[in-house]
């Protein structure tokens, strides 16, 4: 195995099992919890973005093959793709995304790190990647954050794009929509200047 990745909460490998190239992303144990309790944690959190995959595949979403799940680690196939954040890609891209995260919240999939650097651009298409954030949620906060943090990933006319695949795709887009304009007015959302 070759690591190729590593965030605070796990590591991720490259790996052939069974004459097959595999992703294998394990999550690291964290030395200042109680070992039962990071334990539990962890396997928790494996289980759950498993399942998080699984609906989001079952809902037409384009993700990582889940091949095993174990209890601290996910193997899953490899996307043959470049991450959106280091591709050139057409601008009705972004509107595919947006229909993607609508398709998502649809399935009360949130994310929890919808941006460039989780989305695979792959000849057959966007795959979203790395649901080590996301959950199964119907609140309107969280799937507002999904799309705070594209926009603030995105140029205007990308989000443009992106907020028009959201809003035909999503069927609670309108709320979501107000919701994020209510998280932008807060104090810790605004951009602050001196004057």
């Amino acid at each position: 195995m070759r690591i190729i990745a590593e965030g605070a909460e796990a590591q991720v490998f490259k790996a052939v099992l069974l004459g097959d190239t595999v992703i294998v992303k394990t999550r690291k144990a964290k030395g200042y919890r109680i070992k039962a309790i990071d334990d539990d944690i962890r396997a928790s959190r494996t289980r759950i973005e498993a399942r998080v995959m699984e609906r989001a595949h079952s809902s037409g979403i384009m993700v990582p093959r889940l091949i095993a799940v174990d209890s601290f680690s996910i193997y899953m196939g490899l996307v043959d793709g470049k991450l959106m954040k280091d591709a050139r890609i057409r601008k009705d891209s972004y509107g595919r995304l947006g229909r993607i995260l609508g398709i998502m919240h649809n399935a009360d999939i949130v994310h929890g790190d919808f941006t460039p650097a989780n989305i695979m651009v792959a000849k057959d298409g966007l795959y979203v990647i790395d649901f080590g954030l996301s959950g199964i949620s119907k609140s309107h906060e969280e799937k507002a954050l999904d799309v705070l943090l594209m926009k603030r990933s995105l140029g205007e006319s990308q989000y443009r794009w992106f907020i028009d695949g959201y809003t035909h795709s999503g069927r609670e887009s309108k709320a979501i929509m107000g919701r994020l304009a209510e998280i932008e007015l807060r104090g810790r959302y605004q951009v602050r200047t001196l004057g």
